[in-house]
Formats: C-alpha cells, sequence, structure tokens
C-alpha cells in the first residue's frame, strides 16, 4: 500500500518531494495525467470525471490515500468524490481510502486558523475595514470557484481577498518554458492585480502548485520581503496531523517510489529535473 498523489502534471511533484521528506519511509505512487493537462480552463464535469479517473488508477495501483496535489481538483471536484463516490470505492477494494485536498491546509496556513473555526458573522461590526490584502495566483477554474475568498472571509473580517487567474501558465510550466519566457507572464499578471487592487498585496497564496516551480520569479516580481504561503510545507504539517488522527491506512514501509503519466513516458525537462533535484522519468500507464 502507498500514499496516491495525483496532478494534472508535474506541479504537483512540488507537494510530492515535500511529502517525501516529511514521510521518508513511506510508499508513494504519484501519477500526472498529462494526456489531459492542462485542467484548469475545463468544465466543472470534466474536472470531476478526469479527477475521479486519477484517483482510481492509484487505487488500482495500491495507494490507500489520495492527495490531490492540484489546486483545482481540489477546489471543484474535492468535496463531491469524497460525498458520493469514497464510500463505494471502500466497499470495492475492501479496505480504507480516502481522497484529500490541498486548499483547507493552505486557508489554514494563510488564516492562522484551523478549518473547523468559522467566524461568528452575526457580530461582525460593519464598519470593520481589511486592513490586510492577499493575493491568490491560480487557473481560472479556482479563480471561478472562488474557494479562497469564501473560506478566508469565513474565518477573518480583517483580510481581503483577490484572485488572478493565470491561464496557460501551467501549460507553459509543464512545457519546459524558458525562464525568460516564464518571467515575462508572471510579471504581467503580478501588475495586473496590483491595478486591480490599487497596490500590490500584503500576501500571496500561489494557488497552483504549478507556480511553486517558479516561485522565484513570483518573489521578484512582488515587492522584497513579501511573504508567500508555500503549499507544499502546509500540505506536509496537515497530512501529518492526520495521519496521526487516522492510523488505519496502510502506507507502505520500503521507501517505494513511483512514478506514472498518462501522456509520454521518459524524462520530464529540465526544469522539473533541476526543481526535483535528479533526473526524472515518468513510466506510461
Amino acid at each position: 500500500m502507498a500514499i496516491g498523489v495525483f496532478d494534472s502534471g508535474v506541479g504537483g511533484l512540488t507537494v510530492h518531494r515535500e511529502l517525501v521528506n516529511r514521510f521518508p519511509d513511506r510508499d508513494f505512487i504519484y501519477f500526472a495525467d498529462q494526456a489531459n493537462a492542462p485542467i484548469g480552463g475545463k468544465t466543472g464535469e470534466q474536472i470531476v470525471d478526469l479527477t475521479r479517473g486519477g484517483c482510481e488508477t492509484l487505487f488500482d495501483a495500491g495507494a490507500s490515500l489520495v492527495v490531490l496535489a492540484c489546486n483545482t481538483a481540489s477546489a471543484v471536484a474535492l468535496r463531491r468524490l469524497q460525498q458520493t463516490w469514497i464510500p463505494e470505492q471502500k466497499a470495492r477494494y475492501g479496505r480504507p481510502v480516502n481522497v484529500l485536498g490541498i486548499i483547507v491546509p493552505t486557508i489554514e496556513a494563510a488564516t492562522g486558523l484551523p478549518w473547523t473555526y468559522e467566524a461568528d458573522l452575526t457580530a461582525r461590526d460593519d464598519k470593520v475595514e481589511a486592513i490586510d490584502i492577499t493575493g491568490v495566483f491560480s487557473t481560472a477554474a479556482t479563480a471561478i470557484s472562488r474557494v479562497y475568498e469564501i473560506e478566508i472571509d469565513k474565518r477573518r473580517e480583517d483580510l481581503a481577498v483577490f484572485s488572478e487567474p493565470c491561464p496557460g501558465l501551467a501549460g507553459l510550466i509543464e512545457l519546459g518554458a524558458t525562464t525568460e519566457e516564464l518571467k515575462v507572464v508572471v510579471d504581467e499578471h503580478v501588475d495586473a492585480l496590483r491595478r486591480r487592487i490599487g497596490r500590490h498585496p500584503d500576501t500571496a497564496i500561489l494557488g497552483c502548485t504549478h507556480y511553486e516551480i517558479v516561485a522565484d520569479l513570483f518573489a521578484g516580481a512582488l515587492p522584497p520581503g513579501t511573504p508567500l504561503i508555500h503549499q507544499p510545507t502546509a500540505v506536509a504539517d496537515a497530512l501529518e496531523r492526520y495521519f496521526a488522527r487516522h492510523p488505519e491506512y496502510d502506507l507502505g514501509s520500503s521507501g517505494r517510489r513511483s512514478f506514472l503519466t498518462s501522456g509520454t513516458a521518459g524524462p520530464q525537462s529540465d526544469m522539473v529535473n533541476q526543481f526535483w533535484g535528479a533526473p526524472l522519468a515518468f513510466e506510461a500507464i
């Protein structure tokens, strides 16, 4: 058995690497649905179907727990899969299985509050104005869902959230675009957000795991010292707590690492290899 990590492409490797470092003895299976990437511009039903298929691939390969290392999948598909699909899969596989997302840990990190906390909206003072701004750079689907605006607003009345959709950026990273090409796109989106809200955000969330690969470009485009909420660390922290509460999952103990793709097998781009720290090749399924 193992921990499964799903993404439409290589972006989820940012989360996967942190999880491997945090749980080095556990077995991991990574699945990149590159044949259907990117999914940020697809319809809601398409995203649900592709996410379900990815999770099924990982369960079939031996995963007991799947982490959706994709904001789009987490925002659009996670709740539906947990409520209507996972109960059937527990019976089908005859073992505990589940799917977890990455948005809940990110919101906990951004607000400094547990997911179970919700502010008392009835006690709000209408005169209170947001004093800090959080910018979220994401795919179009994640931005349309407004999940970050909705969930952060439930918990912190002193934070205002503005999302900046970055269509095409994940695809460029997936294709191994040059740093110079990516810098132009990142600079444009950071400036677009600045112009829309009148100033730069006080903190920023990289709301697509692909963006973590070019986190240095976002840091360079934002004012020096602007805090970035790093999803990989937040997810690893949350998963550590989850494992302590749920010892029923068989996560393996041999340190096995498998990398699967629905796309073309073989080595990944130089950018991915540089990020991973070693040459990385995927096996086709």
